[in-house]
């Protein structure tokens, strides 16, 4: 007789191994060097032709490959932000990036030029953090109540808080994380000095934000998101696409 943990982790096993089986094609249809024109036969006016016509590729929400090998990073007092891309969930166990996440890698496109999903990868130890020291891998929706476009969008939100009292952070699954602004700035040089990291943020990150979307375009729709939480993918689920 099969009990029900035995079910659930038969269930778990298939849904990624589905996961894998969707990866490694769309890994495959992503490449560089695959036809991008393509020939098609139409009628038109009752004449039969061939005409060609240009293929533009999907935008996957998240990447298969990171530009220069060298993944965006922010360094927020103890918390360490960056984008969700497949080299991250090469590099993380399966079980922490969670499956919402992983159906959101696997299927979600992007909505607008420069979109991604940012995430909280790791917390540094720090007695700023205490209470949080076990988040990973959460994705962050909102700063401060404004929802975020990017990494870069993140970091540009950041330092125009200069005058806020608080730093709020709004993760999936309603979770929310709260630092004192002075004391995270004032921590921030001794962790990263105790941690042997050069710099709070990657040097893609030290340019000018430039929105893509522009200043007056809302972006209350939630970006990114699929209708059900990790706690509702389970053993009588199947994955979002």
């Amino acid at each position: 007789m099969m009990f029900e943990q035995d079910v659930k982790e038969q269930c778990h096993s298939e849904q990624m191994s589905a996961l894998h089986f969707a990866t490694s094609l769309a890994k495959r249809f992503s490449r560089s060097d695959l036809l991008d024109v393509a020939e098609l036969g139409i009628i038109r006016a009752g004449n039969f032709m061939k005409v060609q016509v240009a293929l533009n590729p999907r935008v996957h929400l998240v990447p298969y490959h990171i530009d220069g090998d060298q993944p965006s990073y922010l360094i927020i007092a103890d918390f360490v932000f960056t984008p969700l891309s497949e080299p991250l969930i090469d590099e993380e166990c399966e079980d922490s990036i969670g499956l919402k996440l992983l159906a959101k890698a696997h299927y979600s496109l992007a909505k607008f030029k420069g979109e991604q999903i940012v995430v909280l990868s790791q917390v540094l130890a720090n007695e700023v953090n205490i209470g949080y020291e076990d988040m990973r891998n959460q994705q962050v929706l909102k700063f401060n109540g404004t929802r975020i476009k990017n990494i870069g969008h993140l970091a540009h939100l950041v330092d125009s808080a200069c005058k806020d009292k608080y730093l709020v952070f709004e993760f999936e699954d309603n979770y929310v994380a709260v630092l004192e602004r002075e004391t995270a700035s004032a921590a921030s040089s001794s962790i990263l000095k105790g941690y042997g990291i050069p710099s709070e943020r990657s040097s893609d990150l030290l340019e000018p934000y430039v929105d893509s979307l522009g200043d007056n375009q809302a972006i209350d729709q939630d970006f990114g998101d699929s209708p059900v939480s990790n706690l509702q993918i389970g053993i009588d689920s199947l994955l979002w696409a």
